[in-house]
């Protein structure tokens, strides 16, 4: 069912939101856009009368126990969610210290339309990610309706993204307006896409992209190659890479995925220069070379400025632009300029030449964020790993809850 499409007015609304937001050692959110992407959906319940119960996941509690084998409660809390929340909402919002049982429950019972409670993070529980029918239906419970609006999390079969929503009707399960713009932006990538469609793929490993690269081959004009990964293909076609992270094992794939695009038509863009340094390290010596011959004491950082200026030209005549990777080190500034240089260029394709672009997860929404271009560009994905498996064409759990 259609989100607009449900009754909830006087009714209790459960939704899974995604909050795992990144949060320094003084409890500060050092990057908010997840908590600021949910509140429309969250807006729009209280304003139909509804009472709003939050659920949400924050790092990993289960893997990341204390030395005594406990969940460390203090680390992973999503307390520091709460004041955020309520400036992008604007209503308070009662935070409860646990998930399910007693006084998750005498918190909803309470709860009257245009309130929200804020559920503490549903990884304290094992059986979350383990999909628990019991902890689903013990969080079904909390609510009339439920609402999936993590769309980070719905590549996961947990309790609270796919198995919760099999205790609640057709009528009264849905995605929120986030999930929904999500699946729009992909679905308008991958199967009416404006011609030329550029991919952008940056990125350490080529393993982790395969799928991705496989699958853009079949719809895409252009795939730009960046990253890390780039230095594997340098590697495969008999460049020098000197100490540049790279996999090795994986030449024969690169040479695969190489092939595959002559076959399909699909231009695959490599760099042709590349920053290196001596260290890894921003203050590190840097120079440029031509691609595919750093010498064997440096290793590549970014992509060079002929890359820039070629990779710049070919996205500035597309129509339909995904970005996936960033195209170098770009946490360090002396290393940032090629990945700053791709986020002008596809915002500028966005703004003079009407191009849809997508910024799928991950790295690369800290990119467009740290080159201050999220605003001009179509659409921002919340999820790297939920967007990346969306585009290879798999089908995800969260996802497959709701449609049936």
């Amino acid at each position: 069912m259609k989100f607009q499409e449900l009754d909830v007015e006087n009714k209790t609304v459960l939704v899974r939101v995604d909050f795992n937001v990144p949060i320094d050692e003084d409890g500060n959110i050092t990057d908010d856009t997840r908590i600021e992407k949910a509140a429309p959906t969250i807006r729009y319940l209280l304003e139909k009368g509804a009472a709003v119960v939050l659920m949400s996941h924050l790092g990993r509690p289960q893997k990341d126990k204390l030395n005594d084998g406990t969940v460390d409660k203090e680390q992973f809390t999503l307390r520091p969610v709460v004041t955020t929340l309520e400036d992008y909402i604007g209503c308070q919002v009662q935070f409860v210290a646990d998930t399910i049982g007693e006084e998750a429950h005498k918190a909803v019972e309470v709860l009257e339309p245009g309130q929200v409670v804020l559920l503490e993070n549903t990884r304290f529980y094992a059986g979350e990610e383990k999909g628990d029918e019991d902890l689903a239906k013990q969080l079904a419970e909390l609510g009339d309706v439920y609402v999936n609006d993590a769309f980070g999390a719905a590549h996961r079969e947990h309790a609270s993204t796919a198995t919760v929503a099999k205790y609640f009707d057709n009528d009264k399960k849905s995605f929120g307006l986030l999930m929904a713009a999500e699946l729009e932006g992909a679905d308008r990538l991958l199967n009416n896409p404006a011609h030329p469609v550029t991919a952008i793929v940056g990125g350490a490993k080529v393993s982790d992209k395969i799928q991705l690269l496989e699958k853009l081959m079949d719809f895409a004009d252009n795939v730009i190659v960046g990253g890390a990964m780039a230095y594997t293909f340098s590697l495969a076609k008999g460049g020098k890479v000197g100490n540049s992270l790279v996999e090795r094992d994986k030449t024969d794939l690169a040479l695969k995925l190489l092939e595959k695009a002559e076959r399909t038509g699909t231009k695959i863009y490599l760099p042709v220069d590349t920053v290196v340094g001596k260290e890894f390290s921003n203050e590190t010596p840097s120079q440029v070379v031509a691609a595919g011959e750093i010498g064997d004491e440096w290793q590549g950082l970014d992509i060079g400025p002929k890359s820039v200026e070629e990779f710049s030209r070919i996205i500035a005549g597309s129509k339909s632009i995904l970005w996936n990777g960033p195209m170098g080190v770009f946490e360090m500034k002396n290393f940032a300029k090629g990945t700053d240089a791709i986020a002008k260029a596809v915002a500028d394709a966005t703004e003079n030449n009407g191009a849809y672009s997508l910024i799928g997860g991950g790295d690369s929404v800290s990119a467009i964020n740290q080159a201050g271009l999220a605003d001009k560009v179509s659409f921002v994905s919340t999820g790297g790993g939920a967007m990346l498996e969306l585009l290879e064409g798999k089908e995800l759990p969260g996802i497959r809850a709701i449609r049936g």
